[in-house]
């Protein structure tokens, strides 16, 4: 029973970070391996309804990459659009981690926050990329204006 409960538990998690790979470009031929490539994937938010990010990151090819074990760059692109009519499922948090994705084996993640601006009734999304000892200051940052009329409700 109890093993039953903690696969629900790491499926579910697993479930919330997955991203849908919408395409990929090679960008340098590996003799061994994948080669190595900028993949853009799509994340759908799971608290605000008709809003996808679309992040783009390069991936680490060669036997490294083909084995789970590089550590990909830092650097990513985001843009969050609306794709259909906004709702939100529950009150949000001012500033909250939507989604998050190992970069390496061990130690290195992409992560992307969502925030709220009140005033300008907008969401903010902002992508970085974070290690154990030392993150990456490099970053990207997107909005997604919410109509006037839908007020952004918040905790």
């Amino acid at each position: 029973m109890k093993l039953w409960t903690i696969g629900l538990a790491l499926g579910a998690a697993c479930l919330v970070a997955q991203a849908e790979q919408i395409g990929a470009v090679d960008t340098a031929f590996q003799w061994i391996g994948p080669d190595h490539k900028i993949v853009v994937e799509a994340y759908d938010d799971p608290e605000v309804q008709g809003v996808t990010c679309f992040v783009s990151r390069a991936k680490t090819g060669g036997l490294k990459g083909a084995f789970g074990l590089a550590e990909d760059k830092a650097e990513a692109s985001i843009a969050c659009r609306q794709v259909g009519p906004i709702s939100f499922t529950k009150p949000l948090p001012l500033n909250d981690e939507v989604f998050n994705e190992r970069l390496s084996i061990l130690f290195k993640k992409l992560r992307i926050v969502r925030m709220v601006d009140k005033k300008r009734n907008a969401l903010v999304y902002l992508t970085y990329s974070d290690k154990l000892i030392d993150g990456s200051p490099q970053n990207a940052v997107t909005a997604v204006a919410v109509d006037r009329a839908t007020a952004i409700p918040v905790k």
